[in-house]
């Protein structure tokens, strides 16, 4: 494996990334076979069975900053019709730190695959059974860090925290929901999950003291705990720092393959209550649950405090021997010698939590015409370092018999967004299409330039 793949081999499920999450544009309309996803109270009036594969597709990314704000036009080529590209770190860019939040810049990427899926009316409710990959990915960097790549005239950069997790799992889920009388309706699903792979990435309480223009002391604690089948370390000789003698520092990794890695449980718990015509309110709890890995690669910085001799910038030229593809190995080499981190062995089995979301809800239906519902959604991530929240406002319809949909406006802990889903459920046949978040522009490289990004599609046999 090349070198320059160790951030994406540690951060695998950046790229598998799959996760419990649904298009939440769709919460409140009738007719859209996977509400359960968001609240396993939900039944369908149709049975139904999933295309494999393409039944229900999700990918969502969210974050306060993103590839525009890494990548820049360069400067100095300004009368080019087709504009080179830099980093953010080129001094000749008057507005470097633009785009970044002050405080944390947060990125969120996750997806939702369902295999296999089918639901059906039996044993006195709605039963749903579920094969989905999951998974999900978080990273979190003060701006301080940002700051520091830009600035050396600061002698001392305070950054705090910097954390990055991902995640991936197969999930076997078993739902029923049922009326408890006219206006309670209740819902379970029991989860039987098999782990891919989780990797987290820390370094905490990160101080940085310029020593001139070309070094830096770095005073952090950082560690890694990679679980993921034939995951390995690969190291370097490296001298100490502050004393005689060598180490072995990880400057790359290895693995012989992806395969089931761990086992866990979990659980999604849901209701919904009917308090008039009108009005309807629910709540779910989803994803309450654990994965035992079976093991534990752990790597951490044993010396405290390093040298680094900083962040340096890349040109975007094309057929340049500078361009990025072929900067990439050094690029790595940054990284590794910022991190610092020394191959601690496998640690054994290790439980991790997969990150629980509660979901509260009301719904308004429009006397004057049944057809026009309105709903508020707040939906909260529990996932440590990496919680978010979201609170958003949907207007749906449903003009025809086989054809509904709506819109939405949301504010999360990333951005606002607009969303919109159209369903169509004629007899036998239903196909949904939709986004939480409007897909703006695109780098060349089909690259979103904001990090948020969503779309939801699926098609499905019902009867």
């Amino acid at each position: 494996m090349k070198r320059h793949h160790i951030i994406l081999t540690i951060l695998f499920a950046m790229c598998l990334n799959v996760s419990a999450q649904n298009i939440h544009t769709g919460y409140f309309i009738d007719e859209f076979l996977y509400r359960h996803e968001m609240n396993p109270a939900f039944g369908n009036e149709k049975s139904y069975i999933s295309i494999p594969a393409l039944g229900n597709v999700n990918v969502k990314t969210m974050g306060n900053f993103g590839y525009q704000d890494i990548v820049r036009d360069n400067p100095l080529y300004p009368k080019q019709s087709n504009k080179e590209l830099t980093t953010f770190m080129n001094p000749y860019i008057s507005n470097q730190l633009e785009g970044f939040s002050t405080g944390n810049n947060k990125v969120n990427a996750q997806a939702n695959v369902s295999i296999l899926s089918a639901g059906f009316q039996k044993f006195g409710g709605y039963n749903t059974i579920e094969l989905n990959v999951r998974g999900m990915a978080y990273g979190k960097i003060p701006y301080e860090l940002f700051e520091m790549a830009t600035n050396t005239s600061n002698k001392n950069y305070d950054i705090g925290d910097i954390a990055f997790m991902a995640q991936s799992f197969t999930e076997l889920a078993f739902g029923h929901s049922r009326q408890i009388n006219e206006r309670l309706r209740l819902g379970a699903k029991a989860k039987v999950l098999l782990g891919i792979g989780q990797a987290s990435v820390e370094m905490n309480n990160v101080k940085v003291d310029l020593q001139n223009t070309d070094k830096w002391t770095i005073h952090a604690e950082s560690e890694a705990h990679v679980s993921m089948k034939g995951f390995q370390y690969k190291t370097e000789e490296r001298e100490y720092d502050s004393r005689p003698g060598s180490y072995r520092r990880i400057n790359n990794v290895k693995f012989d393959g992806v395969g089931i890695n761990g086992f866990g449980l979990g659980i999604d718990l849901g209701g919904i209550y009917k308090i008039s015509d009108d009005w309807q309110v629910s709540a779910s709890l989803l994803d309450l649950g654990f994965i035992s890995w079976k093991n534990d690669m752990y790597a951490t910085n044993l010396e405290k405090e390093f040298v680094f001799d900083g962040f340096h910038d890349v040109d975007f030229i094309k057929g340049k021997p500078n361009h990025a593809t072929h900067q990439a190995d050094k690029y790595a080499d940054q990284i590794s010698d910022f991190y610092n981190l020394k191959d601690m062995g496998d640690k054994g089995s290790r439980l991790t939590t997969i990150g629980a979301t509660v979901n509260l809800a009301c719904q308004y239906s429009l006397p004057s015409y049944r057809p026009l519902k309105f709903g508020a959604l707040s939906s909260t991530r529990l996932q440590g370092k990496h919680t978010w929240t979201e609170m958003r406002l949907s207007a749906n319809i449903e003009p025809l018999q086989w054809l509904n949909g709506g819109v939405s406006i949301a504010a999360n802990s990333y951005t606002t967004s607009l969303g919109w889903i159209v369903n169509i459920h004629p007899n036998h046949f239903n196909f949904f299409i939709g986004m939480d978040h409007l897909l703006g522009k695109m780098s060349e490289e089909m690259i979103p330039l904001s990090s948020n990004a969503s779309l939801s599609m699926g098609v499905n046999i019902t009867w």
